[in-house]
């Protein structure tokens, strides 16, 4: 359900260890969006420019949204990095994130199998240590009243979630509110009832 909250990064998250003299150093980061998840490996790309690889992986919305999800070995042999990357974050549960994995060969060839290890568990030990905040889906609304009503409003609002984001006091009230989705049929019916229909409620944005 998209109206659902779900888990995002709420600081990044880092891992480095030595595989048979080759280092792995895993970046974890907050990217809501596609190209915010495409700037976070450029970023890293740069900073690691001397690295033989930097491959990378990215949920860049909801946790199940595979329409957002990206992968890249970088020069490693096929499907032994992007992949099992990717597989670590889709598993997670977490959303808005990518991973990136970069790696200072070291000669000593790891094989297939221990490049599916060494990236998949560089992300799975990031993981562990990942800070999390819980992201609410919202929507606005605009309510339009008579001062006679703001009573009666202003008692609802806080049982519901609902924040004033502006307000227009003239001959009558024009407030939008911010408020998470799953509450917005419940929130409406409540306000109509109490105010016997006198209080008209608009979506401003639907999802």
């Amino acid at each position: 359900m998209s109206d659902q909250p779900y888990l995002i990064p709420s600081a990044p998250s880092q891992f480095e260890e030595e595989i048979k003299k080759s280092v792995f150093i895993t970046y974890l980061a907050h990217t809501p969006n596609i190209a915010s998840a495409k700037a976070f490996v450029e970023q890293i790309k740069t900073k690691h420019s001397d690295a033989r690889h930097n491959c990378w992986g990215f949920v860049a919305g909801r946790p199940e949204d595979s329409m957002k999800w990206g992968f890249s070995d970088d020069g490693e042999p096929s499907g032994t990095a992007g992949k099992p990357i990717l597989a670590q974050l889709a598993g997670s549960g977490v959303g808005e994130i990518t991973a990136v994995v970069t790696r200072y060969s070291g000669g000593i060839k790891l094989g297939t199998g221990g490049l599916v290890k060494a990236y998949g568990g560089g992300v799975q030990q990031a993981l562990k240590t990942l800070q999390t905040i819980e992201k609410k889906i919202t929507t606005k609304l605009l309510l339009e009243l008579d001062y006679g009503f703001m009573a009666i409003l202003q008692s609802l609002m806080p049982q519901f979630g609902a924040q004033e984001i502006s307000a227009d006091y003239s001959e009558a009230v024009s407030m939008v509110v911010e408020i998470e989705v799953r509450q917005v049929d419940d929130f409406t019916q409540t306000v109509v009832n109490k105010s016997g229909a006198k209080v008209n409620v608009t979506a401003l944005d639907k999802l």
